[in-house]
């Protein structure tokens, strides 16, 4: 059973924080919020962590995982940027645009189901950054629930749904709102792989 810890979003307790980035070194499973939704981190360098995780969702391993970051230098540690991605990083972090670049060598192939590229972002949500920066590298963001399944809005029906959770932050109920917006930033163009909160038609005229 998972052991949940209860934040406040506006000021969570650092102590709680770190015992949660402890787990996810230690290659465990933390569900946390975010600025949209409930998210899922593992280390996305540990390819245990990341099985285990794909298991717990029920998720093919063909379905590469997005990012986390607590700001710009971290995600640099998992993403080559490009000049596009800088610009892009520069208009929409903090906030809901997941930016894909070329991956570093330094994640495991499991999170990149077996591709080359990752998907990264800095949130809004103070707590989803704290984690990430006190973990020590970016981590993952899928959406807590069983694949397929209604994203939960709360962190206690997460820990019913998702038996083999190592611990829980409980910050309250999710915004909710869409996902975010992911788009490619490999050159000169960017592309759209995903729209969610971000407008593409914003995307596409502020880059």
């Amino acid at each position: 059973m998972a052991v949940t810890l209860r934040l406040d979003r506006a000021s969570p307790d650092p102590a709680l924080i770190r015992q949660a980035a402890q787990t996810i070194r230690g290659g465990g499973i933390v569900a946390y919020p975010t600025d949209t939704l409930y998210g899922l981190a593992v280390d996305p360098r540990n390819a245990a962590a990341v099985q285990r995780l794909y298991a717990v969702k029920g998720r093919p391993e063909s379905s590469a995982l997005t990012l986390i970051a607590a700001d710009r230098a971290q995600a640099r540690l998992a993403a080559r940027f490009t000049d596009l991605g800088d610009s892009l990083a520069d208009r929409w972090w903090p906030g809901p645009l997941t930016i894909v670049l070329t991956a570093n060598d330094v994640l495991s192939p499991a999170s990149l189901a077996g591709g080359s590229t990752v998907g990264v972002r800095v949130p809004e949500d103070e707590i989803a950054r704290a984690l990430a920066r006190e973990s020590g590298f970016c981590i993952t963001a899928t959406s807590a629930n069983r694949s397929g399944e209604p994203a939960p809005a709360t962190a206690g029906t997460i820990a019913h749904t998702l038996p083999g959770l190592d611990v829980v932050l409980d910050a309250g109920p999710a915004p909710g709102g869409p996902p975010s917006t992911i788009v490619g930033a490999f050159d000169t163009d960017v592309t759209l792989i995903r729209e969610g909160a971000v407008p593409w038609e914003q995307v596409r005229r502020a880059r």
